[in-house]
């Protein structure tokens, strides 16, 4: 068993408090923030690190000293855990003045392929302003495009922002800041015992009538798992259903299903053999500094090691420049310690780059490179050391009023080779995919969330729906929405690479254009000479479209992989209303945009 040790947290810090307040999608706004707190801990500052929606924002007015880190998600929306912070922030009430107290900076996590690029962080920039906050630097606006990725940005503009901030808060007088190399104390000590927990720390089902949320989500038990590819095709997509009945979940066409997936058993039982833990051991948390940490809401306490390893820590993803800053400080193995400390420098981002990001290494993969530092590591570590698991979302492509009680969706399964022997496989999605019902009952718990598409209530107003591959999962549940209500208007354009092979619900679309419920139109890339994607069918049925958008004031909608598609699609619809509508470039231009504003143009697009 790995050795728990006790820590003393200096208290020779500053008079000054730095706050690092974020707004996270996926955990990489996270990262930096809690990166940005260690190196306030390094230069004595006293620091607190918060979700946006943690943290009271009332009390921002009497803060000194703030950085934002923020991220930006679907069409320029703020992250679920600041969705409260922004409400609030964006009232017409606050006056001018009420932050002049407070310096600050703002750090934007974006990719550049995106329309709306870090559109979340220059509106807070420029709304903390209007505010009367003082502002310490220009806004940084990290890139995923960037040849260092988002570090590229990240990097210099920490380097200005602790000249500036060091400059107004300075450090007591004679005290160094620390090195790099030495620990900072870890943020929760593990204190294990015999105590097992009274209840299952598995599948706790809502005692009330609210719906599930992401702390008290919903197991469902899984009715179905079909594969809806022919046997031979090299994508396994699947056709999961889940049961949800007394769950109190309500959804309509658009929304979205979050689930978190667990890690494979393989990986559970290497990675306790690795650290020589015993999954069946119970523990309890106590942070060191209590004042400005928690026990992470989703650890029973007390909470086994299994638990903690299979459903908490993210052993399984490829992890980021802080794993290797802090495994480094363990490292007595010079050449470890070497390559470890290479890793964390920007300088050796490109190495990093090789060793991890392009082979899509594995934080469990690292350890067992590292096998000295593995062992060298203290348990009290692993929360520093791991991110939680991040919930995944899918488009649900069902409808309540063809499917009560139900949630189905499309899933891909992700699996690929890269230089590695072993191949890479995406964590939920294999997760998923593993769930057989034929062999005893299997529940996922779940939760619902609003999506960003939404659709007309008029009966007449035609909707327009272009859904390539598991695109078409939100289109499948808006068009059942829609048969039911008697709304009739549907076209769909949907594209695969063959006809039999991955071509989704055939029969069911060939159903309900029989029934007048729905025109279809298909692109077979694969199936002829020459590849025909959706735009090429979107120019082809240019008279349709345009008698539908421009006469008909119909909705166009785009969903699906934000490789080139999203962009082709519409340079294709403003050529339509270029032809049709004998405008210029830059008429069809404003059109698709006054669309898009008036939300008659929408799409929800992912990498």
């Amino acid at each position: 068993m790995l050795k728990s040790h006790a820590y003393i947290l200096s208290d020779k810090m500053s008079s000054h408090a730095l706050l690092v307040l974020y707004g996270s999608q996926t955990g990489t706004a996270q990262d930096t923030a809690e990166r940005i707190g260690r190196q306030a801990q390094r230069r004595r500052m006293r620091v607190r690190v918060e979700a946006l929606d943690s943290y009271n924002v009332a009390n921002l007015i009497s803060e000194s000293l703030v950085v934002f880190v923020c991220a930006t998600t679907g069409q320029g929306d703020p992250p679920d855990n600041m969705k409260k912070f922004w409400r609030f922030l964006f009232r017409k009430s606050l006056p001018a003045d009420s932050l002049c107290r407070l310096d600050y900076a703002v750090l934007g996590l974006g990719d550049s392929s995106y329309p709306k690029f870090n559109f979340v962080a220059k509106k807070l920039h420029k709304r903390l302003l209007q505010l009367g906050a003082n502002m310490l630097l220009p806004v940084g606006l990290a890139d995923d495009q960037h040849d260092l990725g988002p570090d590229g940005v990240i990097d210099p503009w920490l380097i200005s922002f602790w000249q500036k901030t060091l400059s107004l808060y300075p450090p007591p007088t004679g005290l160094a800041p620390l090195r790099e190399e030495e620990k900072l104390p870890p943020r929760y000590i593990f204190h294990f015992s015999n105590d097992a927990p009274k209840q299952n720390e598995h599948l706790q089902t809502p005692d009330n009538k609210a719906p599930p949320t992401p702390l008290q989500p919903f197991p469902a038990r899984v009715v179905f798992n079909q594969r809806v590819t022919d046997p031979s095709h090299f994508q396994d997509v699947r056709h999961i259903e889940f049961d949800i009945t007394g769950s109190n979940i309500q959804y309509s066409a658009g929304d979205v299903v979050m689930m978190r997936p667990c890690n494979a058993a393989e990986d559970v039982e290497q990675f306790c053999k690795l650290l020589k833990l015993e999954p069946e051991c119970y523990f309890t948390l106590t942070p060191t500094d209590s004042s400005t940490a928690t026990v992470p809401a989703r650890l029973p306490q007390p909470c086994s090691v299994r638990f903690l390893v299979e459903q908490f820590l993210d052993i399984s993803a490829v992890p980021r420049r802080s794993f290797f800053e802090l495994l480094a400080t363990f490292a007595t193995n010079e050449l470890e310690r070497d390559k470890l400390l290479e890793f964390s420098l920007a300088q050796g981002q490109d190495a990093l780059h090789s060793y991890c990001n392009r082979p899509r290494r594995t934080a469990l993969e690292v350890l067992a490179d590292f096998p000295h530092t593995t062992a060298e590591l203290s348990i009290d570590y692993l929360l520093d050391l791991f991110p939680e698991i991040q919930p995944r979302s899918f488009s649900i492509a069902s409808s309540l009023l063809q499917h009560p009680n139900r949630i189905q969706i499309l899933l891909a399964v992700v699996q690929y080779k890269s230089m590695l022997l072993k191949p890479r496989k995406g964590l939920c999605s294999s997760w998923l995919a593993s769930l057989d019902p034929s062999k005893g009952d299997v529940y996922v718990p779940l939760w619902v969330k609003k999506g960003s598409l939404s659709f007309p209530q008029d009966p007449d107003t035609p909707v327009i729906m272009v859904g390539p591959g598991t695109g078409v999962a939100p289109f499948r549940s808006a068009i059942q929405e829609r048969a039911a209500q008697g709304k009739m208007a549907n076209v769909l354009f949907f594209g695969c690479r063959s006809e039999s092979k991955d071509f989704y619900c055939r029969s069911e679309w060939e159903e309900k254009v029989q029934a007048g419920q729905m025109i279809l139109v298909t692109a077979f890339s694969r199936d002829q000479e020459e590849k025909i994607y959706v735009q090429h069918r979107v120019k082809e049925q240019r008279k349709l479209l345009w008698d539908l958008i421009a006469k008909k004031k119909g909705f166009f909608y785009i969903a699906g992989n934000a490789k080139q598609m999203p962009t082709s699609v519409c340079d294709a619809l403003k050529e339509v209303f270029q032809k049709e509508g004998g405008m210029t470039e830059n008429q069809a231009q404003e059109m698709l945009d006054a669309m898009e504003k008036a939300k008659r143009f929408q799409s929800e697009t992912w990498s």
